[in-house]
């Protein structure tokens, strides 16, 4: 079993920065594969970014440039670190992981089903 919790949202004004953080705990070892989704209201949830234990990352074309995602191995950790925010990026931020890189790429590609393990959500409100 793992547990994700996420934390670090908020609101904040259009351009500035928010860094997200997501622990996990639990049966770490089996995941390979974690990534950050995000949904606007009303909305279906989408990729945002994911990252692999080795490093190899992806990142959805709008918010590249804008957005790094990082991870912390040793503290079972995974951040996502947003510059230059706009109204448009206001959703609730989920994290997510899977022991493979494959179900990222289909829930990328497919949608947000192919993954089973998430957090709670982190609410992020761009003001303009």
């Amino acid at each position: 079993q793992v547990h994700l919790v996420e934390s670090g949202g908020g609101s904040v004004q259009a351009g500035g920065s928010l860094t997200l953080t997501c622990a996990a705990s639990g049966s770490v070892a089996s995941i390979d594969a974690m990534g950050w989704h995000l949904q606007p209201p009303g909305k279906e949830r989408g990729l945002v970014a994911a990252i692999v234990r080795d490093g190899i990352v992806t990142y959805a074309d709008s918010v590249k440039g804008r957005v790094t995602i990082s991870r912390d191995n040793g503290k079972n950790t995974v951040y996502l670190q947003m510059n230059s925010l706009k109204p448009e990026d206001t959703a609730v931020y989920y994290c997510a992981a899977d022991p493979t890189w494959g179900a990222m790429v289909a829930a990328f590609l497919k949608g947000y089903q192919y993954l089973e393990l998430w957090g709670q959500g982190a609410p992020v409100t761009v003001a303009s």
